[in-house]
């Protein structure tokens, strides 16, 4: 079984702190819904978690099955299991998605996977997401409409198997068929692998095809209350105000937000 402990996390961006003493588990088969307004620490969370160096974590660790994330470049935080899908994947142009896939899937492997193997997996991923049978050839997310990037997403995620993966708004820009052949590719890829996942997400009926086992809000870089699915239809319902009012901590308002871009699934480095 994995597990993902994150305990007393401090992050800050160019000496601005925005996480301010985090703790959270994740393990094998749970499904963690991450909500809070904009600008609060979601991504940054997620972010610093596969070690964007953008992010610098000032206190607190972070560990998969009791190693030390912290310690680890990001390939190898990869190599360990981790996953990112963004809400900005990056295009790679002259890198067709089967070169990619497959130099990613044998970066974890000590012996490469067989051609007709990969065929067979990357046929059903694709074939899972509804998305043309030409995605393989086709220079990873070059060209690609919002929508086919966030699919392409889920396809690496069903390729490369990770104990643990994030999702950051990978819904937004899905429209409501979309949204659910996403969702239904990422359940049916947590059921392969009993992986745990961590859902950024606003919107609702998204987070209800998932059904989440736990809920959390976070706030001004803290996790403020936590519960279960009916977590999401009270904020779905009633917004933040109430657990504002009732915690006392105020909402950071939104600042211009930048692409968090590690490559996807964040495995460059041994591509």
């Amino acid at each position: 079984m994995a597990e993902l402990a994150i305990h007393d996390l401090h992050v800050s961006v160019e000496e601005k702190e925005i996480l301010k003493g985090l703790d959270l588990t994740i393990q094998s088969g749970e499904r963690h819904a991450l909500m809070g307004p904009n600008g609060n620490g979601k991504s940054t969370l997620l972010a610093a978690i596969m070690g964007n160096p953008k992010y610098t974590v000032t206190q607190g660790t972070i560990t998969l099955d009791g190693k030390d994330i912290l310690s680890m470049p990001v390939d190898q935080r990869s190599k360990a299991g981790l996953f990112l899908g963004m809400q900005y994947p990056p295009e790679i142009s002259g890198v067709t998605n089967s070169d990619f896939l497959r130099s990613a899937i044998n970066a974890r492997r000590e012996k490469p996977i067989g051609l007709f193997q990969f065929i067979k997996q990357m046929e059903g991923a694709i074939s899972s997401l509804q998305m043309k049978s030409d995605l393989a050839h086709r220079f990873v997310n070059d060209g690609f409409s919002g929508g086919e990037k966030k699919r392409n997403e889920i396809v690496q995620m069903t390729m490369l198997k990770p104990s643990i993966a994030m999702l950051d708004e990978i819904d937004s820009g899905l429209d409501v068929d979309a949204l659910r052949i996403v969702a239904d590719a990422v359940m049916k890829s947590q059921e392969e692998c009993d992986s745990g996942l961590i859902i950024v997400s606003h919107y609702a009926r998204f987070l209800e095809y998932l059904k989440p086992t736990h809920a959390h809000i976070l706030i001004d870089g803290q996790i403020v209350a936590s519960g279960d699915a009916t977590l999401v239809e009270k904020v779905d319902k009633e917004g933040y105000e109430w657990i504002e009012e009732e915690v006392g901590v105020q909402a950071k308002k939104e600042e211009k937000k930048q692409p968090v871009s590690l490559g996807a699934c964040a495995v460059k480095q041994g591509v």
